[in-house]
């Protein structure tokens, strides 16, 4: 048999003379593999204990920038002003009657006397209190109680849910409903765990019938839910320790969750498949883990770095949200690495032929040849011809073929293509070029929450925002100001474009504060010039200003500060670890733009969607016309991650077929027929995840789990299975130049997925009826053997 289609390249090939060497981990997983699963046994367990209760440990904030101006502000007015800043809003609805009755109005002044005298609430203040028209709905059927709690955050939620039970509901002629940011945390909180838990119930059955449909094997499809498994809760217990000395997102369970299923079962796709290979190669099982650690195993240690360096670059953000989605996928990436390169070795060991029992697949087989699956039909992989791997013979000739046809298509029209499919990406992204950015409030939570019901009863029926307006601290620099000078710097702040009405000053000690009323959204592009010409008012005092759109002002500048930092992380890392993959400056130059690319579907699917709101009624959210400033950071850092991580399977496996042949069109065919069915099969199990967690009826996390399963599905079957092959056949052979001195150092310090023994260096695949190339791949015949060599050299 050839070797184009034999499933044992040469390069992968325990060498002549005795079996692989084995690196440290691989010598203790294979000598001892009952202890490597008693030890990954045990530290799971340790870490299901270290991990309980991290969700209640966790915060849904996080969007802010702590040393913003607006930030200070906020902290100082708490601080100073309690009745300034109300996280508390009770709604006290008198049905018929009018809040002015004497019944309704006498039930409002005692339940506000009653929140007053609870422990850690300040600032109280009611309508009955203050008759300020801004606390009466305009039909004068609700008013509005205002209060502040104070402490951090769990501390907050934990006052709401000692006395939420005690005033909501019906009291006396009035019922009470509870809102404010307090109960909006809240709410997220609780709505986010119980939504996680809905997607895994959701994620875990449907992947694990997906991973018996490619590797149709039971006891193989069980392999990858334990890595990722184990992945989780170990990252959960990551996550409890850190939430020790650092704020952390309830938001990145989400996170943890999908990255930890989705590249688990890549990692395990990748390694079962090779592993099957070689045992139906002819290896014995201690040979075929070896050999797969030190081929597959090594891609996957390389995948899990350049997944973990595009989270890492989160951590240069100020804002905890950013950061702890950093935390949470490092951790769960190189932990789904570790499980995959120990705990899954083991259990091969262990398993060894038996890895491929309970054939489900062989119920739907009567009446035809048993055929196997090798590492099966979604990976593009089958066991070699005459091998037992699966259960029965399979032609090698066909694995993968209809990936082969389609690359020999593309790269017969490589222009075409090439063109097409980056023209079409780039006009899917073009809706992200009208994105408007803006803060979380209660519209992220479903509309019958009862914190989002009482935002909305606000906004509808009472003057004014429920978000507040633009907030001035004014500090004395030493001397009290004169309340000449407080009526001069108002009447500035009067006279500037966009401004509704200007309340205060309101003094205390020396220091005082004023609101001001922006014309149109609290937080909308005349809100947010706003902010900016207050702060260059000069003044005789300290003036800072928050508000929500303050922090949007401030959170924009920080993502802006930082970003080029971040990309600068991402694309030079990129750069290094793809060069010392493959030895070539091109292709890395290639993966980085064409790894771009994928992304444009995800960000235009955004605004169409998430912000224009279009399918909001089909996907069940309230748009707002604005997306997170935080969230096209998050979602480029992870879908580039996962694009790198198909990525390098994909390269890894066309520059050990090039090592071997140095026929660059054949190797990209091979390479393309060997991983396209394989990163199909991961991406479609990863999509799935990504749309359980979609599932949410936060809208951002619907956003991130629908924007990723776009991106990681555009990025494997569109730029995969179309734009890399174009491009790779257009640049040719320079594909894989280097200047001289850094191809001696990829010789020197470069890796790869296989060993390549010196003999086979610049062998040609053979031909023939029995093995040669289909028309058009691009191997060689004996005519071009002399010039299939070497690519350019310096």
């Amino acid at each position: 048999m050839s070797e184009v289609n034999s499933p044992h390249p040469a390069g992968s090939r325990t060498p002549a003379g005795g079996p692989p060497r084995l690196g440290g981990w691989t010598r203790f997983v294979t000598a001892r593999p009952r202890l490597a699963l008693l030890a990954a046994l045990v530290i799971t367990v340790l870490a299901v204990f270290a991990g309980s209760g991290a969700a209640d440990r966790m915060g849904s904030g996080g969007w802010q920038d702590p040393a913003a101006e607006s930030t200070y502000a906020t902290a100082a007015l708490e601080r100073e002003f309690p009745a300034s800043q109300p996280n508390l809003i009770l709604l006290v609805d008198g049905g018929r009657e009018s809040v002015d009755s004497p019944a309704v109005a006498a039930e409002g002044r005692r339940l506000a006397e009653r929140l007053a005298a609870e422990a850690d609430i300040t600032g109280v203040g009611s309508y009955w209190q203050t008759q300020s028209p801004a606390l009466r709905s305009e039909d004068g059927r609700e008013a509005l109680i205002a209060a502040r709690i104070q402490g951090d955050e769990k501390a907050r939620a934990e006052v709401l849910d000692r006395i939420a039970p005690e005033f909501r509901g019906e009291r006396g002629p009035v019922e009470v409903s509870i809102g404010g940011p307090v109960a909006v945390e809240h709410d997220m909180t609780t709505t986010i765990q119980e939504d996680l838990l809905r997607a895994e119930l959701i994620a875990l059955p449907v992947t694990l019938v997906l991973l018996i449909m490619v590797f149709g094997s039971v006891v193989a499809a069980l392999l990858p839910l334990a890595v990722g498994i184990v992945a989780i809760l170990g990252t959960n217990a990551v996550l409890r320790g850190i939430t020790e000395f650092a704020d952390v997102s309830v938001f990145s369970q989400n996170l943890t969750t999908a990255l930890g299923l989705g590249l688990a079962i890549d990692y395990a796709l990748f390694i079962v498949r090779r592993f099957r290979e070689e045992l139906g190669a002819g290896a014995d099982v201690r040979d075929a883990v070896a050999t797969t650690l030190r081929t597959a195993g090594r891609t996957v240690l390389f995948s899990a770095l350049t997944v973990a360096v595009s989270l890492a670059a989160m951590l240069v953000f100020p804002q905890y949200f950013l950061r702890s989605f950093a935390y949470a996928g490092i951790a769960v990436v190189l932990l789904a690495a570790a499980a995959a390169l120990v705990l899954l070795p083991a259990a091969l060991m262990l398993l060894g032929p038996r890895v491929n029992a309970l054939d489900v697949r062989a119920l739907f087989r009567r009446g035809r040849g048993r055929r196997t699956t090798g590492a099966g039909a979604g990976d593009g992989a089958s066991a070699p011809a005459g091998s037992t791997a699966g259960g029965g013979p399979v032609d090698a000739r066909e694995t993968g073929a209809g990936w082969a046809r389609l690359a020999d298509l593309v790269m017969r029209r490589a222009p075409l293509f090439a063109f097409t499919t980056a023209a079409g990406l780039v006009l899917l992204g073009l809706p992200f070029l009208g994105v408007k950015f803006g803060t979380p409030d209660d519209r992220q939570l479903p509309s019958t929450a009862e914190s989002h019901v009482v935002q909305q009863h606000i906004r509808d029926g009472f003057p004014g925002s429920p978000d507040g307006g633009i907030e001035i601290l004014a500090e004395s620099k030493g001397t009290a100001a004169t309340p000449a000078e407080y009526t001069s710097y108002r009447d500035r702040i009067e006279d500037l474009p966009g401004v509704l009405r200007v309340d205060g000053p309101i003094a205390s000690e020396g220091n005082a504060y004023f609101t001001v009323q922006p014309e149109g959204e609290a937080v909308g592009e005349g809100a947010q010039r706003l902010v900016h010409d207050i702060r260059g008012i000069s003044a005789p005092f300290e003036t800072s200003v928050t508000g929500r759109a303050a922090v949007l002002e401030d959170s924009k500048s920080a993502i802006g500060e930082q970003l080029p930092l971040a990309l600068g992380i991402i694309v030079v890392v990129t750069l290094l670890l793809v060069f010392l993959l493959t030895g070539s400056v091109v292709i890395p130059l290639q993966a980085v733009v064409l790894n771009g690319l994928s992304l444009t579907a995800m960000f235009g699917a955004v605004v169409w969607i998430f912000q224009d709101g279009n399918l909001s009624g089909l996907l069940g959210f309230t748009p707002t016309g604005d997306i997170e400033t935080n969230l096209p950071v998050l979602m480029f850092c992870v879908a580039f991650g996962l694009s790198m991580d198909y990525g390098v399977f994909l390269l890894s496996r066309i520059k050990e077929e090039y090592d071997r042949t140095h026929d660059h069109e054949h190797a990209l065919r091979f390479g393309i027929q060997r991983t396209g069915g394989l990163i199909t099969a991961a991406a479609l199990i990863l999509a799935v995840v990504m749309v359980a967690i979609g599932t949410s009826r936060v809208t951002s996390t619907k956003m991130l789990g629908l924007g990723i399963a776009l991106a990681v599905l555009m990025d494997a079957m569109v730029v995969r299975g179309l734009l890399v092959p174009s491009v790779m056949k257009l640049t040719g052979r320079w594909t894989w130049w280097a200047p001289g001195p850094l191809r001696r150092f990829h010789e020197r310090f470069g890796l790869s997925e296989g060993e390549i023994p010196e003999p086979a260096r610049g062998t040609v695949p053979s031909t023939g009826p029995d093995a040669g190339p289909e028309p058009g791949s691009g191997a060689p015949d004996k005519r071009d053997k002399a010039a299939a060599g070497d690519g350019p050299r310096s």
